[in-house]
């Protein structure tokens, strides 16, 4: 398979498309973009931020891409892997289009691009994938543009996502905010939404030593949002054994339960050495269908 950065973006500003040239990218109104010198592209205009550097800071960055790249959080690289692979595979496309919505620092995506030899091997042919890393943080877009050039890296919202309509056959979006109006306008009919979304259980050990209490809710009734129909919802759960401390406040560090820590238990947990953690979510797919 061959898999190249997503060429079809547009200008967030006039939501004309963007052409290459030599500094970046340029609309035909003259909004010029340049390209970062780690390849990416910044199209985040400062009407679009709610802050000065919106998203995870370069500390956050730094934890969410020393626990992911131990290979704890595989099993869900390879099931997200394995339902894009399904459905490049199922639509027989020779060129397909794929975009991670929140892509924190790559690690899916880079994930996603080993496993893609899977569809050669389903299809016997050679097919052709283009692919997008987009996320709000400028630090997590500089640590993903470090790993591999196969994808064009760009600092943007979900909320005003810089691609033509009906440009995408795959969209997916883990532990992040989706804007299912927004993923709508671009994916293809019948193209898929995979939302990646903790359940009530999911890293209960961990809570269990940050709050007094953890209280257990049922997990909420999956409806389809405008656009959209449930096509699948397939559960994960496994458990993983964290060795060391770093390891502990690096997944904290990659979770909202960072803000809302107190010293004191912050403090009790710096001192945890050890502690096995259930891994719990589900992978909603949603199928594109009919109109808003």
């Amino acid at each position: 398979m061959k898999v190249h950065g997503f060429e079809q973006l547009t200008c967030p500003l006039e939501k004309q498309p963007l052409v290459q040239n030599l500094q970046g990218w340029q609309c035909l109104h003259g909004h010029q973009f340049d390209r970062a010198k780690q390849g990416y592209v910044n199209l985040l205009p400062v009407q679009h931020k709610r802050s000065l550097n919106p998203g995870d800071n370069k500390e956050m960055v730094r934890a969410r891409k020393n626990f992911l790249d131990t290979k704890h959080y595989a099993p869900v690289a390879s099931t997200l892997s394995r339902l894009v692979v399904e459905h490049v595979v199922a639509s027989a496309r020779q060129e397909a289009s794929y975009l991670d919505a929140g892509c924190g620092e790559g690690y899916y995506l880079n994930e996603f691009i080993t496993h893609t030899q899977a569809i050669d091997q389903a299809l016997g042919t050679k097919t052709k994938i283009s692919l997008l890393g987009l996320d709000i943080s400028k630090w997590a877009i500089q640590a993903a543009a470090k790993r591999t050039k196969s994808v064009q890296w760009v600092v943007g919202s979900n909320a005003h996502l810089p691609v033509a309509d009906v440009s995408f056959d795959v969209v997916s979006v883990v532990f992040g905010f989706p804007v299912y109006e927004e993923f709508a306008r671009i994916l293809k009919p019948l193209g898929l939404l995979i939302v990646v979304e903790p359940t009530p259980r999911h890293l209960h050990e961990l809570r269990a030593l940050i709050y007094p209490e953890v209280t257990q809710t049922e997990r909420p009734k999956i409806t389809a949002p405008p656009g959209f129909e449930v096509k699948e919802v397939e559960a994960l759960c496994f458990q993983i054994n964290l060795n060391n401390n770093a390891d502990i406040l690096d997944l904290l560090a990659m979770t909202p339960h960072v803000h809302r820590i107190t010293p004191g238990a912050l403090a009790k947990l710096k001192q945890v050495q050890q502690l096995t953690v259930t891994v719990d979510m589900q992978f909603v797919v949603y199928m594109r269908v009919g109109t808003l």
